[in-house]
């Protein structure tokens, strides 16, 4: 039997962007980096995002194995895994400048994949990029051409639809949840349940709400609870209400469309615990809109981030609203605000931060790496809980997609441990209007 070829992969510098240890990730495959590729790194070495911090670790992992043959013949990346080298720049073949006159970074990409691919006919030439349209201008030369895949969820429809719904319960048994907690050999359930899972029990003349306790096998009814002036409409949001509530539950998210009340339920129950933590944050990424730097935006620091920060203060206008200007709820959160008690931030803002016991919600969680939501919860301390919410399905990062986005990543790698819970809320209740657009346009 002929011994399979290795592969030999190309990067693009999105992808390193996106994981700077993504060269570890090919198996026995030799990878290659454009010379060019180096270059673009440098030009986001600074800057305290997370893409400047990955284009700088890129460059250390770089230097660790830098070796005699790094430009010619490769590097060995250590036992089972292929070579690296990197690739100088190449002339651009006709077939490129008849399409493609510009000598752009992806051109100079292509470029070198199209040389690569010419002198190695023998090996499957893969060039790996974030960006759909290169992957476009690859494949229109005859360049196979794929996404970064180390990251991506395959199934993502099971994250659809974390409540259960259970119909033909016996209603005494439905009785009994409402006067006691209900061991779960009792529950008429085909499948055992996962770690706070949340569950709709239906009878012939009666319903319950419940929620599956791993660490007793118990189920628990919920019952519909107000936090801080909010009170949930809708069978979805008594359940995300209940999760955000839990001591014992250090880490949440929610997802679900626009208007289904996500970021308004979290810092509804982080008010309502503010006394059991040092101080809550709620912050979210900037993702300029139109792949425009913030530093195009006109005014100082502050007038620069404002509309990127105004729909949390909208949220939070929301709770004070409930209460009457002279209430003591009110001025609470007035006092909150001004002792930095609670504070909304950009998400970079955060960085070198401690989070011990801190009620932590990030919004917009969808338009984070993989890699960045590992480094936010890693830094967890004691006592701190985080509550990530967002919109797969409305992602503005370039080089993310329903699949590889950071929420649904969680969400999935997460699934069924004892201290996670997510709910995916799927009823809009902001208004009736907004709920029909959101459906229908």
């Amino acid at each position: 039997m002929a011994k399979k070829s290795k592969k030999i992969f190309v990067l693009d510098t999105n992808v390193i962007l996106h994981d700077y240890r993504c060269i570890y990730n090919f198996q026995e495959n030799d990878i290659v980096i454009p010379i060019v590729a180096l270059e673009e790194l440098d030009y986001f070495k600074k800057g305290n995002e997370m893409v400047n911090y990955n284009a700088r670790e890129f460059v250390r992992e770089l230097d660790k194995i830098t070796g005699d043959n790094l430009f010619n013949g490769g590097v060995s990346l250590g036992k089972n895994l292929g070579k690296l080298r990197i690739e100088t720049g190449k002339p651009m073949p006709k077939a490129m400048l008849d399409s493609f006159a510009e000598a752009t970074p992806d051109h100079r990409i292509l470029a070198i994949t199209y040389h690569l691919a010419s002198v190695n006919p023998d090996r499957p030439v893969i060039l790996v990029t974030k960006d759909i349209n290169l992957r476009m201008k690859a494949k229109s030369l005859g360049i196979v051409a794929q996404d970064y895949l180390t990251d991506k969820v395959q199934d993502i429809d099971s994250l659809k639809k974390e409540i259960e719904i259970i119909d033909g319960v016996d209603d005494e048994f439905i009785q009994k949840l409402y006067e006691n907690p209900s061991e779960l050999g009792a529950a008429p359930l085909k499948v055992k349940p996962y770690a706070n899972q949340y569950l709709i029990l239906k009878g012939n003349k009666s319903s319950a709400l419940a929620h599956f306790d791993k660490a007793t096998n118990m189920l628990n009814r919920v019952e519909k609870t107000r936090a801080y002036g909010i009170e949930p409409r809708n069978s979805e949001q008594t359940f995300a209400l209940d999760a955000l509530l839990r001591s014992e539950v250090k880490l949440v998210a929610l997802t679900g469309k626009a208007g289904t009340g996500k970021t308004l339920l979290a810092l509804a129950a982080a008010l309502q615990q503010e006394e059991n933590f040092n101080q809550i944050l709620l912050a979210r990424p900037i993702v300029a809109l139109s792949n425009k730097d913030i530093g195009f935006l006109p005014g100082d620091i502050n007038e620069k981030i404002s509309p990127y920060m105004q729909p949390l203060f909208d949220n939070l206008s929301v709770i004070k609203n409930r209460f009457k200007p002279a209430s003591k709820e009110y001025m609470h959160i007035e006092e909150m605000l001004r002792t930095e008690k609670l504070v909304i931030t950009p998400l970079a803002y955060i960085r070198g931060r401690s989070l011990s016991n801190v009620y932590f919600i990030v919004d917009e969680a969808q338009n984070l790496t993989p890699h960045e939501i590992k480094t936010i919860i890693t830094r967890a301390g004691e006592g701190t809980k985080f509550v990530f919410t967002g919109d797969i399905f409305q992602i503005d990062h370039p080089y993310l997609d329903m699949k590889s986005n950071g929420l649904t990543y969680l969400s999935d790698k997460m699934h069924g441990q004892e201290l996670f819970a997510h709910i995916n809320l799927v009823k809009g209740e902001r208004s009736y209007l907004a709920e029909l657009a959101s459906n229908l346009l």
